[in-house]
């Protein structure tokens, strides 16, 4: 069993069993899985989800127009049942709207007129 493991690092004991059944082994699945585990043969599992170092600092407060600026989408219905969608574009210092797109389909290039 171990030949065929090192020859086949990423096959399980599962897998293993098949082999060795081909080969004329009369092994159970119960004995494979305890001689597999006795010989350390495990397969080494993925690191999984990357988790972010430290603790995240807070965001600057602006101190001065034009430092940072905010984009939302609002969007609403006309009577009619028609939908329409606003760009809002603000200035965090002053809370002054830059910029307001208003149409019924924004793409990409709306903001760029």
């Amino acid at each position: 069993m171990r030949e065929i493991a090192n020859e086949r690092r990423r096959f399980g004991y599962r897998r293993l069993a098949v082999l060795l059944k081909r080969e004329g082994s009369g092994m159970n699945l119960k004995k494979v899985y305890r001689l597999y585990r006795e010989e350390r043969l495990t397969v080494r599992k993925d690191g999984g989800r990357k988790r972010t170092l430290g603790t995240r600092a807070p965001m600057a407060i602006p101190q001065e127009p034009n430092q940072r600026w905010s984009l939302d989408f609002v969007s609403d219905a006309l009577a009619c049942g028609r939908r329409f969608r606003m760009l809002n574009v603000i200035d965090d210092y002053s809370r002054e709207c830059l910029a307001c797109i208003v149409d019924t389909s924004l793409s990409g290039s709306a903001g760029r007129s």
